[in-house]
């Protein structure tokens, strides 16, 4: 695969069995109209509600498409896990759990609401915990930590990233929410008292312009061990990749993750511009994108794709027939 393109790849196998099955869930939901855009970020409610692209990139390196894939938005809170990442290998595992938890929460995305006991946020997914990690990183890289993220996110998807800085404002203007999460940290000494600088980092990151495409290779590098499937780099370590993973499989799809677990049964992360990530590890990173979100803010194509994909795949990590393993190797063998 080496010298191609994941778009040359994609518009080269119109008749792969795999091509085939992406089309047909873009035709079989393309005319979902439920859910509603985010609007509580003013940018995100511009969105077009119709908008929908659907993109699996496997790990060597080819690129299935279909819909509005090369679309940019958003990533949001799938910044999340590269985020953790990213701070995971800035201070390591045991300095990272000082200051936020793996549990699940149960609660919504943007609960103020601190571990009892330890004072830290449950987990990185949520947005306590992703601020947190956001202040880590301001600590370790100072005013050159944007630029960190926006390589480490860049070289995960194969291209270079930017921010959107309508969003970014849109969100720094409106994120009172946010700000009263970390003075709640700051009190608790989970985060140093260079609140705003961390907040802003934490903003921009969310902000940063992606297409469907590109979460599908982001998610193929995960599932590829942290190597990108196309340019070969090595983006995250063995060991944070693991730990990128569990946390996406038990906390990443906000208050719906223990459905996720249950129906799915894939790492993934979802965000509020519409976008969802899930990684089959060592197969398959698997995008979709579609503004229209449930009342957990959860793209309501996204999980519905997601789900399809895994039982007509048999995808699902204790699928005692293993039927994903087996059925995958043969498809993607042609």
């Amino acid at each position: 695969m080496s010298g191609t393109t994941a778009h040359e790849t994609a518009t080269m196998s119109p008749t792969h069995p795999l091509q085939q099955i992406v089309d047909d869930l873009h035709a079989r939901h393309a005319g979902c109209d439920d859910g509603e855009v985010a609007t509580y970020i003013p940018e995100l409610g511009k969105a077009d509600p119709e908008a929908f692209g659907i993109c699996v990139a496997t790990a060597d390196g080819r690129v299935f498409q279909a819909g509005d894939a090369e679309r940019p938005f958003t990533i949001q809170s799938i910044s999340k896990p590269f985020g953790y990442g990213i701070a995971l290998e800035a201070w390591g595992r045991d300095r990272v759990a000082q200051h936020v938890g793996v549990e699940p929460s149960g609660d919504a995305f943007n609960s103020i609401e601190l571990e009892p006991g330890s004072h830290r946020p449950y987990n990185p997914m949520i947005n306590a915990g992703a601020i947190t990690v956001a202040a880590l990183l301001h600590r370790r890289y100072g005013a050159e930590a944007l630029d960190v993220v926006l390589d480490r996110l860049g070289a995960a998807a194969g291209r270079t990233l930017s921010v959107d800085e309508a969003v970014y404002a849109s969100e720094s203007r409106t994120g009172h929410r946010n700000r009263a999460i970390v003075h709640l940290l700051l009190n608790f000494g989970m985060v140093h008292e260079a609140v705003e600088p961390a907040l802003e980092l934490y903003f921009k990151q969310c902000s940063i312009l992606v297409t469907t495409r590109d979460l599908a290779l982001m998610a193929a590098t995960l599932c590829n061990l942290g190597r990108h499937p196309q340019t070969g780099r090595e983006v995250f370590a063995l060991d944070s990749v693991k730990d990128m993973l569990s946390i996406m499989f038990t906390c990443g799809m906000y208050d719906y993750s223990g459905a996720w677990a249950y129906r799915v049964g894939v790492p993934a992360k979802s965000g509020v511009a519409g976008g969802v990530m899930a990684v089959v590890n060592r197969q398959m990173g698997i995008a979709c994108y579609s503004p229209r979100l449930d009342r957990r803010g959860n793209s309501v194509r996204g999980i519905e794709v997601c789900t399809d994909l895994a039982n007509e795949l048999g995808l699902h990590v204790f699928d005692c027939m293993n039927v994903g393993s087996s059925y995958l190797k043969a498809i993607l063998a042609d």
